[in-house]
């Protein structure tokens, strides 16, 4: 579980090694201006259709992937992917065209006009500017700014964008000249998109159709703060892990067309499930108001924030907020005896304390630790600076850590850690904030 990161990242340089050598060994060294641009518009276009292929291939959603590197680490590769798949293609685009221009000796204008009038260039152009539009929304300003359906729906263009440029790649000089390379990268498309239609569509019917889920009731906890219980038949199927989360689709109004992303906030038992969810925004708001008996469609389970990834005896869980829901069904079912577990909760005040009852009881019956931190987050002292940590926590650089919370809090707390002498790779944490 601990190398599923590194095995991840070597095979996707991998794969970008093997495009570089076949393009390498097509090369025709040549001094001519156009040679020069044609030469560098085939590199780029190949790690352009490569890296469409690792992108599609990170938000598949294949178990396997999900489990060992996590989906907020897949989520980040694939954002940064995308930059620098969009600078690619801008790049192919931009050699391409001059390179034209130089050999027909006509302007820029021309050019463009000239290749624009092949089917396939011109199909490979407006897949080029759908996937710029997936690019521009997904922009850490326009993400703000777009209500989360709008940004799904754009994103899906990602889709036809891919399927546009498919038949410029097979066409193009470096495939078509070896046909065994065009079966292969015919190939390595098919299985993507079979990966694709199988985890994204068929697997989530499957499971609606097996385990018929419905909500059962929805309990406030605090302040927007509410529970929501789901039971359905076969859940022991999904083997779903204190610390996972499952993609939420409520079929009701208002709800019915958005997966949302909520974690486990207590072990599957009974053929139920539970999930605790502060509304933070229009859709989780509207959680609050789901009837009993509403069906539910559940995908997952997903996330690597599980008790595999534990490397010592003692643990230290660290939570923030409404970031408490996985961590709590940790703190209940990660084996230790007494003194081997802790758990550390921030929030600005007692009010804003989530399942508190549940929490002390775990501890009373596990010996456990418990510690609230309470204050707001622009306060003189810092409940998690590293000195304050190693006084909660003596023996601190003995333990693994699990962390949850907002991102900012999360990326703070983990330099404190490191500052306080625990290894980078004993903390292990989940951001969902895509």
């Amino acid at each position: 579980m601990r190398s599923a990161p590194a095995r991840l990242r070597t095979g996707l340089l991998g794969g970008a090694g093997g495009v570089f050598a076949l393009w390498a060994a097509q090369v025709r060294p040549s001094a001519r201006l156009d040679a020069l641009f044609a030469t560098a518009a085939h590199l780029t276009g190949l790690l352009a259709g490569y890296g469409v292929l690792a992108l599609l291939f990170l938000m598949a959603r294949v178990p396997a992937v999900e489990h060992g590197v996590g989906a907020d680490r897949l989520a980040r590769l694939h954002a940064l992917g995308g930059r620098w798949v969009l600078g690619l293609c801008l790049g192919h685009g931009l050699f391409a065209l001059c390179g034209y221009a130089v050999h027909t000796g006509s302007d820029v204008i021309g050019a463009a006009v000239a290749l624009l009038g092949y089917p396939a260039l011109a199909a490979a152009a407006l897949g080029a500017v759908l996937l710029a539009a997936v690019g521009v929304t997904s922009a850490r300003a326009a993400r703000r700014r777009l209500p989360h359906g709008t940004w799904r729906g754009v994103h899906l263009l990602t889709y036809p964008a891919v399927a546009l440029g498919f038949g410029h790649q097979l066409a193009g000089p470096d495939l078509a000249s070896v046909p065994p390379v065009a079966w292969c990268w015919a190939l390595l498309h098919t299985a993507v998109a079979v990966l694709l239609v199988w985890y994204r569509a068929v697997v989530p019917v499957r499971q609606a159709l097996r385990h018929g889920l419905r909500v059962a009731g929805v309990r406030a906890e605090g302040p927007g703060v509410v529970s929501v219980t789901v039971m359905g038949e076969g859940l022991a199927e999904l083997r779903a892990e204190p610390g996972q989360f499952l993609r939420w689709r409520f079929l009701c109004r208002g709800l019915w067309h958005t997966a949302l992303p909520f974690s486990l906030s207590a072990p599957v038992r009974d053929d139920t499930l539970r999930i605790t969810v502060k509304g933070l925004g229009r859709h989780s708001r509207r959680i609050r108001r789901l009837r009993p008996g509403t069906r539910v469609l559940a995908t997952g389970p997903f996330g690597a924030l599980t008790a595999r990834r534990r490397t010592r005896p003692k643990v230290l869980l660290i939570a923030g907020g409404v970031g408490i829901t996985p961590l709590r069904a940790l703190f209940e079912t990660l084996p230790g005896g007494p003194g081997e577990l802790t758990l550390l909760y921030r929030a600005g005040d007692a009010g804003q304390l989530v399942l508190r009852g549940e929490l002390e009881a775990i501890a009373a019956e596990r010996g456990a630790g418990l510690h609230y931190l309470l204050g707001p987050s622009d306060a003189a002292y810092d409940p998690l600076a590293p000195g304050a940590l190693r006084e909660l926590v003596p023996d601190l650089d003995a333990h693994d850590v699990y962390l949850c919370g907002p991102p900012g809090m999360a990326l703070a707390t983990t330099n404190s850690l490191r500052r306080a002498g625990v290894p980078a790779a004993r903390i292990h944490s989940e951001c969902f904030a895509y």
